[in-house]
């Protein structure tokens, strides 16, 4: 990977329930993250998309009268794509596994690990789950009052089936996969689902079934058509089809190994199945894949079949696509389960973005034009207060990069949040309003307030990642000539250093977060 690239991928969403917020939780951490490392300057790619094989949705589609790529075309342009234009995704790429270059890319890769000898032919039994499109372990099943062994996850009966089918070399493995967890113990992130991983793979792995035979909607086997590829192995092969691997090697080579972000329920998958399948394949393994956490809605992990989940659209409408983005990155610890109510996004809405960041701006740049007519004024004055606030920024920004390395969104937020704190205190200490009703305190006022502007200057850069709606607004009043998005790239990390110029004039300013009194 060439020094100064990211790429970044989301999973690539099942398409037979429609988004809820746990989906969209990925997609805003992933695009937080490509935001980020765009604005740092770093040549970064971003990636997401849909997973549209499987028997879980043949039967769907059976049931709802329609081909199986009808209905997928469907629910991916009715359903999906919105989503991403609801929280203001800015992905690179959306790949969907139907797709002729999937398709083509999934039949080269399987055939390279069956001409390296890592597939054979084998009968296997076991309980299956459709909605995970998986075999399940014992200790993944669960019995009801009636004896029936149900899926511990979607807490649905699993089926036992019987098949011959192909079987990749997943045994041969074991300690290839110990040995890259110890010599990179970031490839699987945060430690607790690190050491979860562990003591799966320690437990000895078992051969993987790789194909289906009792229906037809998927990848064919190149060598033996009347298989088609099981559908997890064809969906974790899109994170290097999407990127030209076997067919456009130099983009291959720009943009892979990739960050894999995932909820953790499917981290099996890609900590220990996915890089397992690369090993064999002889391609180098991702570079880090970061489990977080369940959003939970009354103590149960949202999910329609649950009747918890919740629609990204309805809280959009409701709060607005920036507090959206703003709620579910800062309030739930980034790779934790974390609980979602109404009650706690309108409390922190009105607490941190109308009340703290909101009614700074609105503040700051009211003062701006009624005592300065709307111009940036010169600091002539600058004293021990303004060492101290611009030591603050420039420690958040510094601090928020790093946590952004770490894939810690919500410790960034939170050094970035002390600048707005920073400054609210800042404000409350030095009192303006009363500098400005005596003359003799002309330059005082003039540095207290272009300290607080500069403040918003890198509150607008800084946040641009996670609430880049509001971000544009506020750069704009501040008198800025190109979006945020033109900048140079070095402007994010060097925000601190910036500098307005002074007599510039402001722009308009509107509510950036009205607040919301009484809501139900």
């Amino acid at each position: 990977m060439a020094q100064g690239s990211f790429y970044v991928t989301t999973p690539i969403f099942y398409i037979n329930d429609v988004p809820h917020i746990g989906h969209a939780y990925s997609e805003v951490a992933a695009d937080f993250l490509a935001r980020w490392h765009r604005a740092v300057g770093d040549d970064t790619w971003s990636l997401t998309g849909t997973d549209e094989h499987g028997e879980k949705i043949l039967r769907s589609a059976q049931a709802a009268g329609l081909p199986p790529q009808e209905w997928a075309d469907n629910l991916v342009e009715t359903a999906w794509k919105p989503l991403l234009d609801a929280i203001n995704i800015s992905n690179d790429d959306f790949i969907r596994t139907t797709e002729e270059r999937h398709e083509d890319g999934v039949r080269r890769f399987i055939q390279r690990l069956y001409d390296r000898g890592y597939i054979y032919f084998g009968e296997f039994g076991g309980y299956y789950c459709v909605s995970c499109e998986e075999y399940k372990n014992e200790p993944d099943l669960i019995k009801n009052d009636d004896g029936d062994l149900l899926c511990a996850i979607h807490k649905r009966p699993a089926e036992y089936l019987s098949e011959e089918n192909y079987f990749f070399k997943l045994s041969e493995f074991t300690q290839p996969l110990l040995d890259l967890y110890a010599s990179n113990p970031n490839f699987v992130s945060p430690d607790s689902r690190r050491n979860e991983v562990i003591s799966f793979v320690k437990q000895g792995l078992q051969d993987l079934s790789i194909s289906r035979n009792s229906f037809d909607w998927g990848v064919k086997i190149p060598w033996d058509e009347s298989h088609i590829v099981y559908v997890w192995v064809d969906a974790l092969i899109n994170y290097i089809t999407a990127i030209g691997w076997g067919v456009d090697d130099q983009n291959f080579s720009r943009r892979w190994p990739a960050t894999h972000i995932v909820g953790k329920d499917i981290l099996r998958f890609h900590a220990v199945i996915w890089p397992a399948m690369l090993m064999a394949a002889g391609i180098e393994v991702p570079k880090q894949v970061f489990g977080h956490g369940w959003l939970l809605v009354g103590g149960e992990k949202m999910s329609k079949s649950s009747g918890t989940g919740v629609s990204p659209v309805e809280l959009t409408a409701a709060y607005g696509v920036d507090a959206f983005r703003y709620y579910f990155l800062k309030a739930v610890v980034f790779g934790a389960d974390g609980n979602f109510s109404l009650e706690d996004i309108e409390a922190r809405y009105n607490a941190e973005l109308a009340n703290g960041f909101g009614n700074l701006a609105s503040r700051v740049h009211a003062m701006a034009v009624k005592y300065f007519e709307g111009k940036v004024p010169e600091a002539s004055a600058k004293g021990e207060a303004e060492k101290v606030v611009s030591t603050l920024i420039q420690d958040a920004v510094s601090g928020a990069h790093k946590q952004v390395e770490a894939i810690d969104i919500t410790g960034a937020l939170n050094k970035l949040w002390t600048i707005v704190d920073g400054l609210n205190h800042y404000l409350t200490e030095q009192e303006p309003w009363h500098l400005a009703k005596d003359p003799a305190n002309a330059d005082r006022l003039a540095t207290v307030i272009r300290t607080s502007l500069e403040g918003l200057r890198v509150l607008a850069v800084a946040l641009s990642p996670v609430i880049p709606e509001t971000s544009e607004k506020l750069w704009v009043a501040l008198g800025a000539v190109e979006s945020i998005g033109a900048l140079s790239v070095q402007n994010l990390l060097e925000a601190a250093n910036g500098e307005l110029p002074t007599g510039s004039a402001l722009g308009t300013l509107p509510v950036l977060f009205p607040r919301i009194d009484n809501k139900d």
